[in-house]
């Protein structure tokens, strides 16, 4: 499974020079359906899977997102490194819409999503200090500095609720924390990640100043989106330079083995009814 890439974002991603084999499969969960049909391809012999976040045509509000049925989705799909596109406001005068951002940590602002697999019947910890693979941000990193794009390595995206876009009061509190960008769908899909075992590394672009710049206009729907579609190409780009990156590392996924200490419950005492709802997650540490 180590080599297969994921890829959540817009719908717009899977277009990219080179894909061949292009199928859409269609997963069941026990959540529900995910947001949409996966679509499987390959390129230069890797095997890639598209998820777009929000459903084709933009049908789902960051907080109507099926996280846990996409992430399962993905697992079943046999999913290890998951890359994050998103769009972000910019919290800081150095990041500029268009430039990329390779985060490397969150602050969770969310107040209505569910954010384990775990519970009913099975208890779970799992480490969370570094949210992101350092791994697969290098090969990000790298891929994007190879398209020549202004690359930050490293930023702490603050994940809120939406739909509505922050306070001026808002924004300038986070800028005190000390955070970078601003967005609302990296979490609980992160912490969805982490539990699946799965590399995950989120890819931001900025898309506007938030609202926090004096003299810069407060962000409009017209604004997000004229910046929004020159960044899919962007990351369109990065995806294609990330490819072989990713294909030629060595071993497993680091998180591969996310939950080997995080689980709590003892086996025998795991029913059969978690261990059904979670398979693909559970199966490498029940065996």
């Amino acid at each position: 499974m180590g080599a297969t890439i994921g890829v959540v974002g817009g719908s717009g991603l899977y277009d990219l020079e080179g894909l061949s084999d292009v199928r859409e499969v269609t997963y069941e969960t026990p959540w529900g359906p995910p947001s949409d049909a996966l679509i499987h391809g390959h390129l230069d012999g890797v095997e890639l899977v598209f998820l777009p976040r929000h459903g084709r045509g933009h049908r789902l509000l960051p907080t109507e997102v099926p996280y846990r049925a996409n992430v399962h989705a993905l697992k079943q799909a046999g999913v290890g490194w998951l890359i994050s596109v998103s769009a972000v406001g910019s919290l800081s005068e150095a990041i500029a819409p268009g430039h990329a951002v390779i985060v490397d940590q969150y602050i969770d602002r969310t107040r209505r999503r569910d954010s384990t697999f775990f519970g009913d019947g099975i208890v779970a910890h799992v480490a969370f200090g570094e949210p992101t693979c350092e791994t697969l941000r290098g090969y990000l990193t790298r891929a994007a500095e190879a398209q020549d794009l202004v690359v930050h390595d490293g930023g702490t995206y603050v994940c809120m609720e939406g739909p509505a876009f922050s306070t001026r009061a808002e924004s300038e509190l986070y800028r005190s924390w000390g955070a970078q960008v601003i967005g609302m769908t990296a979490l609980p899909e992160a912490k969805l990640a982490r539990e699946a075992s799965m590399s995950y590394a989120t890819l931001a672009f900025a898309t506007d100043y938030d609202c926090w710049r004096r003299g810069h206009d407060d962000v409009t729907v017209e604004q997000v989106v004229a910046v929004l579609m020159a960044n899919v190409e962007r990351a369109r780009r990065v995806l294609i330079d990330l490819v072989p990156l990713v294909a030629a590392h060595g071993g497993p996924p680091p998180m591969h083995d996310a939950l080997r200490d995080a689980i709590f419950t003892p086996p025998s005492a795991i029913g059969a009814d978690v261990r059904a709802r979670l398979g693909p997650i559970l199966a490498p540490y029940l065996e």
